[in-house]
């Protein structure tokens, strides 16, 4: 494959230009801090008791390892259409087709972050319009997400303030509450280093999520330095946060009441009730707020690269002449989120089914990023990522080895709706990419962005 130094302006078909670094910081916090800080805690208390905080500091070492093969690849060069472009640049064009339509059918997640937004509510306000609700949040989301990229990023900073304040308090609270020995066995490393390490895998995808930034190369104004900077940092201090709360919520109440259990336990033990209330709406609920805001926005850039290629009817590669923004595959998404709300169906299977293949993705990132310095030599060579070819290697490996790790967790946790789900969408992804990959012209759409 060719390399090009491609100068892009906005009037090329580009989108615009305009998040900065804390903008996409604030989008990777909002992907990071999600439902599952809120579920899988008292999950992981219960594989490693009160040696949870470790584990915690352990799975953020190891999301920080399966993201640097990502990093090094977006502080090489601008990825117009984000992680497909990885995968078309470094594993080929099929392989972008069989990714393309794992993307859109992991749209289906869009449906259970608003779904359970409105459960929260609902434990507050036992009697509200359920669906009304949730109609009306993804209305919303996604009629910000079109007027623009920066207008979104905006309110996320916003819910990404408050849900700072929301855990500031369960912090605050709960240090003063901690019971004294909390080192002291036997609730600490309850099954020993095994334990520690399952959950560590565990909760990485608690801690992971960062490197989904990259599927904004195209509209970052400095890519190649901000990109990375959002992926490292937000990983790195979200782990240490969750570390404190995961100490807070294995050492207030004794083990055995808050394994397997929510972070509402603890929290409603040790606030008033308006902080309970409080931390509720501001840290679990607009915690799955953001998560949704963020994935609205990375799960569209590469549909638009791929549209544009050839994969999907190049309406979906089109941008709205006004705001900038993939207009068609935002409304395409969001009938997608839509349409389960209204028919009050219960996709939890069908949505969770596309984690192990996003995880086998994650993988393939990681190997083919081996492939940089044949692909974009000269790019890579004065990348201020720069590595040697053996410092590389290495990377990517233990990068790839971990995230085949975490799969092989989750395929051994999966229930059986779920690995049908994952063959049934992996068949019909090959199938399609097979079929509809003589009509397409892939670009090569990576450039140099100095």
């Amino acid at each position: 494959m060719e390399e090009k130094k491609v100068q892009s302006t906005a009037n090329n078909g580009d989108m615009k230009r305009s998040l900065g670094r804390m903008d996409l910081v604030s989008i990777a916090v909002g992907q990071v801090i999600g439902a599952g800080i809120m579920a899988m805690t008292g999950t992981a208390i219960g594989m490693t008791g009160r040696s949870v905080n470790i584990a915690f500091i352990i799975a953020g070492i190891l999301c920080v390892f399966t993201a640097i093969p990502q990093i090094l690849v977006g502080g090489t060069a601008r990825f117009k259409g984000g992680q497909y472009t990885q995968v078309a640049a470094f594993g080929g064009q099929r392989l972008a087709g069989i990714f393309t339509m794992v993307n859109v059918f992991t749209g289906l997640g869009i449906a259970m972050y608003v779904i359970s937004f409105t459960e929260y509510l609902l434990a507050l306000v036992p009697n509200a319009p359920s669906k009304l609700i949730a109609v009306g949040v993804l209305t919303l989301l996604f009629a910000l997400n079109i007027i623009g990229t920066k207008q979104a990023a905006i309110l996320q900073t916003i819910m990404c303030v408050v849900m700072a304040v929301a855990i500031g308090v369960f912090i605050a609270f709960g240090i003063p509450n901690l019971e004294s020995g909390y080192f002291l066995p036997p609730d600490f490393v309850t099954k020993g280093i095994t334990g520690v390490l399952m959950a560590s895998a565990y909760l990485s995808f608690a801690a992971g999520g960062a490197q989904y930034v990259i599927n904004f190369s195209g509209e970052a104004k400095n890519p190649k330095k901000d990109i990375p900077f959002a992926i490292i940092v937000p990983t790195v201090v979200i782990s240490i946060v969750y570390a404190v709360m995961g100490t807070i919520a294995a050492g207030v109440l004794p083990v055995s009441q808050v394994a397997n259990k929510s972070l509402a336990l603890v929290a409603e033990a040790i606030m008033p009730k308006p902080l309970y209330v409080f931390f509720i709406v501001g840290g679990a609920m607009f915690a799955l707020l953001t998560t949704l805001n963020a994935s609205i926005g990375w799960i569209c850039r590469p549909i638009v690269q791929a549209a544009k290629d050839g994969w999907l009817p190049k309406l979906f590669g089109k941008l709205h002449p006004k705001f900038g923004t993939p207009v068609n595959v935002l409304l395409l998404f969001y009938v997608i989120g839509l349409v389960p709300i209204l028919l009050g169906l219960n996709i939890s299977t069908v949505s969770s089914a596309t984690v192990i293949l996003t995880a086998v993705v994650k993988i393939i990132l990681c190997f083919t990023a081996l492939r940089l310095p044949t692909v974009m030599p000269g790019l890579w060579n004065k990348s201020k990522f720069h590595v040697g070819n053996v410092v590389l290697r290495i990377l990517c490996i233990v990068g790839g080895l971990i995230a085949t790790l975490q799969a092989v967790l989750l395929l051994a946790t999966s229930a059986k709706a779920e690995l049908i789900g994952n063959v049934v969408i992996l068949a019909v992804a090959v199938i399609y990419a097979l079929v509809v990959n003589r009509k397409v012209k892939m670009e090569v759409s990576y450039e140099d962005c100095e």
